[in-house]
């Protein structure tokens, strides 16, 4: 019986699966998904978007309020700081002396010296040729004795005549034309003596001789030339050897100045720097320029070539000025300026005006007292009105 039923049984169609339903199906789980995704991005939203953050603005308020950089500050206070200014100008012999012809020239024999060289005064420089110079001179000192043996010989004559005329062989009158012979040869005598005396001056001139005790600077004769008194200069001389800066400075940097300031000059191709004094000031201001010079005095060296260039730094007195160092002073296209920190410790920006840089720091000539608290550093990451934590830093004076 179990038998036929199971036979029957087989011998039934097959069910085949429905695509549509289990299109169907497969939709119905995707949008099940799809729910349950949307569920849990709105869970979290709720969970991190609206609880967690409110937590994590508050700790980040709280860092932030814990992150006030700390800046370290000074008081400069006032300080005497010196007036250097700074020059530029040319180097120079302090008494620039020209050589020439003295005399009436003639042929250069020979030159006895070269630029760079020391000389003593009254040293010959260069000789001229003085053989008919020579030959005039031999001539009127022939002339001298001339007339001295003229003046022997009248002085003898009158001197016989003064006894004879006791005796009464001549008479007074004799004597007397024997006395004036011998008066008129004795002062031919002293005109040959002076001809003489002006030849030899004059053949002394011929030779070319230094003024003064300096150095010799430029050379602009050689043997063979012909030189006469409109040759113009020959050589330069510098008197002593005493060099100068002459320096150019503008007419606010003129006020104060006075002779004795301190001087260091730098030449230009060195870094050695020669110690001077201000032994000139301008008394006039070009009107063109608007500039003045100061003559800055300078012992020899071979290193100061006159007709160089040089910068100076020059000691103008003293004055009492707020400084402060390098990092301190900031600059943009509006000009130098500090960071200072006010009573509610915020950084405020302070327009300055700044004086001269030296080792020890940059003096401020306007825009502060000296009783700020002035940022020394990290100025350039501060912006105006920033919250900060001063640190006071003691400054030197």
């Amino acid at each position: 019986m179990n038998y036929e039923a199971r036979q029957v049984t087989s011998e039934e169609p097959l069910a085949l699966p429905d695509p549509d339903a289990e299109r169907a199906r497969r939709r119905r789980r995707l949008v099940v998904i799809a729910a349950v995704v949307v569920a849990l991005v709105v869970a979290g939203w709720f969970l991190l978007g609206r609880h967690k953050p409110a937590g994590d603005a508050a700790a980040a308020g709280g860092s932030a309020a814990k992150q006030v950089p700390n800046v370290t500050v000074a008081v400069p206070g006032i300080q005497i700081v010196d007036r250097v200014i700074a020059a530029n100008g040319s180097l120079a012999a302090k008494r620039d002396m020209p050589v020439g012809v003295a005399g009436e020239g003639g042929l250069v024999r020979a030159v006895l010296v070269e630029p760079g060289q020391w000389v003593g005064a009254g040293q010959v420089l260069a000789r001229i040729d003085r053989s008919v110079q020579a030959e005039t001179a031999a001539s009127l000192a022939a002339q001298v004795s001339v007339a001295r043996a003229d003046l022997d010989i009248a002085q003898s004559e009158l001197d016989r005549a003064r006894q004879l005329v006791d005796r009464g062989f001549i008479s007074k009158a004799d004597l007397q034309r024997k006395g004036a012979t011998r008066d008129a040869a004795a002062a031919r005598v002293k005109v040959a003596q002076a001809s003489l005396a002006e030849t030899r001056a004059r053949n002394g001139r011929l030779d070319i001789r230094a003024p003064t005790a300096g150095l010799v600077l430029t050379r602009q004769v050689e043997a063979g030339q012909i030189v006469s008194s409109g040759s113009g200069m020959l050589f330069r001389m510098a008197m002593n050897g005493e060099m100068e800066m002459r320096a150019q400075l503008a007419e606010s940097d003129l006020a104060g100045l006075h002779v004795g300031a301190q001087a260091q000059v730098t030449p230009v191709g060195t870094t050695r720097v020669f110690p001077g004094r201000v032994w000139q000031v301008s008394p006039v201001i070009d009107p063109q320029s608007r500039q003045g010079v100061v003559r800055i005095q300078l012992r020899y060296d071979p290193a100061l070539r006159p007709g160089g260039f040089a910068t100076a730094s020059i000691v103008g007195g003293s004055t009492s000025l707020p400084l402060l160092p390098e990092s301190a002073v900031q600059s943009d296209r509006k000009g130098n300026f500090v960071y200072i920190v006010d009573a509610q410790n915020r950084a405020q920006r302070r327009e300055v005006q700044t004086g001269q840089v030296t080792d020890n720091g940059v003096s401020i000539t306007s825009g502060l007292t000296g009783q700020e608290r002035v940022v020394l550093a990290a100025g350039a990451f501060l912006n105006p009105g920033q919250e900060v934590q001063p640190i006071l830093q003691a400054t030197r004076h």
